[in-house]
């Protein structure tokens, strides 16, 4: 595996392996079996696999965790060589945004990034579209792959690809899961033994909602302040809980056949977030 941390060296090292077709993993690092499953599915489909590992400070707010988000590049190098990546991209913030990150370029979809997550974390999804367009533009890749357990970001990067009409195929990856239910996450690693014992209750929760819709309970309601209030009552801090349209991300309506419950709700100072797609 071919490690490099410069676009000019990257783009190089492509040019000269131009035969054949490209899938890339963008990432943040700290690779679990999620991001692994992703890499597993681009080296399935692809001759040359690209996974980049970049802690992107667009993307935290001012309060948020970017000094303490875990870097574990010894064990992710380990653990893509394993998996087959063939370049892994390491850049730095100045070598993508230059020597003021502030005055940038920046990327935004709107329609999409206003309510749920972009409601609790302004700019957010700003830093997140700005980084994945520029990683699009210096690796040119055929197909990206991204997991859907961050299910309104998956949904923002595909609007911007349709809108902006790059030339590359998303895959969305369904989320891999702990025995529990417990989505993986990075941030799984800030939680207590206490807080890990009870995080599944999340899933647990968005999956009754789950099952009630696809039964035929269209109270969307009434399903999602009775959730809120099991977590609650279990020690969760919600943020949101709300059943959509799982194209528009618009509160669903009874006409509506495709569905997504969404949640993100905090255990002590860690914020977990995820989704349950339902066809009714």
């Amino acid at each position: 595996m071919q490690i490099l941390k410069t676009i000019e060296s990257l783009q190089s090292a492509l040019g000269d392996a131009a035969n054949g077709t490209l899938g890339f993993v963008p990432t943040m690092g700290n690779l679990h079996a999620g991001h692994l499953s992703l890499v597993a599915r681009a080296r399935a489909e692809h001759d040359l696999v690209v996974v980049s590992i970049f802690v992107n400070p667009l993307q935290f707010g001012a309060n948020e965790d970017l000094d303490a988000y875990p870097r574990t590049l010894d064990a992710d190098c380990a653990a893509l060589i394993d998996a087959g990546c063939d370049v892994l991209f390491l850049p730095s913030a100045e070598e993508l945004y230059g020597d003021d990150m502030q005055k940038s370029t920046r990327v935004q979809v709107p329609e999409l990034g206003a309510d749920y997550c972009g409601a609790s974390r302004p700019g957010h999804f700003d830093g997140v579209t700005t980084v994945v367009a520029k990683l699009f533009n210096i690796v040119q890749p055929d197909a990206a792959y991204f997991g859907l357990k961050d299910y309104q970001q998956f949904s923002i990067i595909r609007k911007m690809v349709s809108d902006l009409a790059m030339p590359v195929v998303l895959h969305g990856v369904d989320t891999v899961r702990e025995a529990s239910g417990l989505a993986l996450s990075s941030r799984n690693g800030y939680l207590t033994p206490e807080q890990k014992a009870l995080a599944p209750l999340l899933y647990q929760t968005i999956k009754s909602i789950g099952e009630a819709l696809a039964a035929g309970e269209q109270d969307f309601k009434r399903l999602t302040q009775a959730g809120k209030q099991q977590l609650q009552e279990a020690g969760f801090q919600p943020d949101y809980l709300a059943v959509a349209n799982a194209t528009s991300l618009r509160p669903a309506t009874k006409e509506d056949s495709h569905l997504v419950v969404l949640v993100a709700a905090s255990l002590g100072s860690t914020r977990l977030i995820d989704n349950l797609r339902v066809f009714i």
